[in-house]
């Protein structure tokens, strides 16, 4: 299929940005937000976001439809619009609500292309800096009209990144707790999307996942991938949109992630 032109879905992203999250940033009221599942929560913006960037994605690609997060929410059979030959836009509205209900500056509008269960394109919006990184597949990453580049591979000694051990069951997170030491540095920034523009912009080397539903990772693997990274499931299989059970581990490069992977998950 032809992409649309990816400027002008950074434009409309930037735009619903703006319109609907900005302006009730560090503004919601106690009726603006509540609980869709346990730990988990919704504040309007993202609902207003999500709604306005179905109607903008799907008028510019007609005949697409939209795998938004929180229309999961409400029905979790949207789920399965992945696997449609149709083109499918994947849409997290506001990655890191927990930090935009808390009034941190760390969250982003994540946003993919897929079609029949193949990622094309994909953009991850930082609202605050005002940038959105962009991939569409076979063609780079790209910021601000400069291409990204993912760090180069270092010693795990020399390494920083993102461990995400919430779902691991207890005896694996004791186990990474253990060996991360042998780690520069790891982080979790309660943002998988800022969690990727660091890796995309060489700032980071690693980042793990136990989760992987698509609006969290697809946008994010394809830009790292793009930006000359290598990503896999922790059996060793490819990241796929239809897949989310597994785990992913990202690195900058196939050795790089096999070095981690022993470090992390080896007897």
């Amino acid at each position: 299929m032809t992409l649309p032109d990816m400027d002008r879905v950074t434009s409309i992203i930037a735009d619903v940005a703006a319109s609907e999250i900005l302006p009730r940033f560090r503004r919601l009221e106690e009726a603006d937000v509540r609980m869709k599942g346990p730990g988990d929560i919704v504040t309007i913006a993202d609902e207003a976001a999500e709604r306005e960037l179905t109607r903008r994605l799907t008028d510019l690609l007609p005949g697409s439809t939209v795998l938004g997060e929180e229309a999961y929410a409400a029905d979790a059979k949207v789920l399965g619009r992945v696997f449609e030959e149709a083109p499918v836009w994947i849409v997290d509205p506001v990655d890191g609500t927990q930090n935009f209900a808390s009034g941190k500056p760390v969250f982003a509008v994540m946003v993919a292309l897929v079609s029949a269960g193949e990622t094309l394109a994909g953009w991850i919006h930082d609202p605050i800096g005002g940038e959105t990184a962009t991939a569409a597949k076979g063609e780079g990453a790209w910021m601000g009209g400069g291409r990204l580049q993912v760090a180069a591979p270092a010693p795990l000694s020399e390494s920083s990144g993102a461990i995400k051990n919430r779902f691991f069951d207890r005896r694996m997170r004791d186990q990474m707790e253990e060996k991360k030491g042998a780690l520069r540095e790891c982080f979790d920034l309660y943002c998988a999307g800022h969690e990727y523009l660091r890796l995309a912009r060489g700032e980071a080397h690693f980042a793990l996942y136990r989760r992987m539903m698509p609006w969290d990772h697809t946008p994010g693997v394809l830009i790292h991938r793009e930006a000359g990274g290598y990503g896999a499931r922790l059996n060793g299989l490819p990241y796929s949109p239809t897949e989310i059970e597994g785990g992913l581990l990202l690195a900058p490069d196939r050795e790089s992630w096999r070095a981690l992977h022993e470090l992390l998950f080896g007897v």
